[in-house]
Parts: C-alpha cells; structure tokens; sequence
C-alpha cells in the first residue's frame, strides 16, 4: 500500500465536476483507490461518495492505493489532483 497526502486548490473544492473527474481516474486504476479526509475513508471510485466528505479548497487529503500498480496508480491521482481536476 502507498499513500501521499496533498492540498486541494480547487477554488471550489471536490464538487460535481472535479469529484467526477476524480472517479473517473480512479475508476481507470487497478489498485483499490480510498482518500482519507478528516478521519473517514471514502472509496475514491464513487462520485457521491467523494462529493459527501464535503472536501473543499485548502483541505488536506491522503490518496491510499493497494493493489498490482499502486506506485502508477498513485502518481495518475496525484497528478490529477494537482492539476486542478479540469478546472
């Protein structure tokens, strides 16, 4: 398992447009994808569930990935996420 804890810019933070975008990624990775926010941990792949945690520009949040890929899987997240989601 590996994890990296990062900074949300997104003005907005993880709304519809970018928590879809998130699960899209996620979705894509063969590893098991979580982000831990404030203590809970929330299955990366569901946009409903990303968009509960109410994740917001300034918030940090660890991407955990487990699986056969999770060093490139959890680089494509991390890389996603910084690039601001398509926003």
């Amino acid at each position: 398992m590996v994890e990296k804890t990062i900074t949300i810019k997104n003005e907005a933070g993880l709304h519809m447009r970018p928590a879809g975008e998130f699960a899209k990624v996620a979705t894509k990775c063969a590893s098991d994808v979580k982000i831990i926010h404030k203590e809970k941990t929330i299955n990366a792949k569901s946009v409903l569930n990303i968009m509960a945690a109410a994740i917001k520009c300034g918030d940090e949040i660890t991407i955990q990935c487990d699986g056969a890929s999770e060093t490139e899987d959890l680089q494509v997240l991390v890389e996603a996420v910084e690039s601001g989601l398509g926003e």
